[in-house]
């Protein structure tokens, strides 16, 4: 059974900064890419940061570009999230999402391309 459980999510200042931790088990870690999206409440899940199984295929989205950086560590079956200068429309459920490493260039960004999810862990940015 695959599991996905993330951490480190919490109230926090406009500013600060944040790692968020997502820890895989029941999938050979290795074999996976992993995804990081969010969701604001009201609005639809929308992808945030991409890496690939080996941790050479990195992308984010706009908004978060030169704010956040992800990395994985294959050994420990984590990846993780870490951001910084947040702002208050950075809140929102953060989850991760792991897929069959492709081979293929092309950054999945849609929810769909992620057979497995995370539960999420919320990120609150006060102004």
């Amino acid at each position: 059974q695959v599991q996905l459980v993330e951490s480190g999510g919490r109230l926090v200042q406009a500013g600060d900064s944040l790692r968020l931790s997502c820890t895989a088990s029941g999938l050979t870690f290795s074999s996976y890419d992993m995804g990081w999206f969010r969701q604001a409440p009201g609005k639809e899940r929308e992808f945030v940061a991409f890496i690939n199984w080996i941790g050479d295929n990195i992308d984010f989205a706009d908004s978060v570009k030169g704010r956040f950086t992800v990395s994985r560590d294959n050994a420990k079956n984590t990846v993780y999230l870490r951001m910084i200068r947040l702002k208050p429309e950075d809140t929102a459920v953060y989850q991760c999402a792991a897929r069959p490493a492709s081979g293929v260039a092309a950054v999945p960004t849609v929810p769909r391309n992620y057979p497995y999810w995370g539960q999420g862990t919320q990120v609150t940015v006060s102004s």
